[in-house]
């Protein structure tokens, strides 16, 4: 079975091969992520990560698995996404400073006429931030293309007290879902042969 990523982020393809599931192409989503107003952070990354996925089908071939995610933190109901410049990322980081916010990774995995959809959620707690803390993350440059401004597998790892959740969807994709998911695909293959 061939495996497409349809994602540019090296996290995401490093966990794919952590979890044995390496895959033979990657083809990065050119999709909208645009998505209407007041929607929940669950139901934003589900959107994001099937409109992702189904605008790369066409272009993986139809025996290629499709794998596609989308990754938010949210502060309550507010979404933090990718800073748009170093004030914004430093307003982020002062947000979360000394709180607990979630970040959810939608996941939108299809192989031929089967497809699964699922959201994660892992709650993150961070330390409480000084300003000089702040700017001297800033100055590495990381959290700019991140959402919520940060990065747990980086630099960024100094800033959480802990996490309740998913390690690996924190980073982008729920290693242990995915791998659960793709194998259940591969059962039911299995069973119709």
């Amino acid at each position: 079975m061939k495996i497409v990523l349809a994602s540019a982020s090296p996290r995401r393809k490093e966990i794919l091969e952590l979890a044995g599931l390496a895959p033979d192409e990657i083809i990065p989503s050119d999709a909208d992520e645009t998505v209407p107003e007041g929607l929940t952070p669950d139901e934003t990354v589900r959107i994001l990560a099937k409109r992702k996925g189904e605008g790369v089908r066409p272009k993986a071939g139809e025996d290629a698995l499709v794998i596609s995610s989308d990754t938010v933190v949210a502060l309550g109901n507010e979404i933090l996404g990718k800073p748009a410049d170093r004030d914004d990322a430093r307003r982020m980081l002062r947000l979360l400073s000394g709180k607990k916010h979630f970040v959810y990774t939608g996941v939108y995995i299809t192989f031929r006429n089967r497809e699964t959809l699922f959201c994660n959620a892992t709650e993150v707690e961070f330390y409480e931030l000084t300003d000089g803390e702040i700017e001297a993350y800033l100055d590495t440059g990381e959290p700019f293309d991140k959402a919520g401004a940060y990065g747990i597998q980086g630099r960024g790892c100094f800033l959480v007290k802990r996490i309740d959740g998913d390690f690996f969807s924190v980073m982008g994709l729920p290693a242990a879902e995915v791998y659960r998911a793709v194998r259940a695909i591969n059962l039911e293959m299995k069973n119709e042969e």
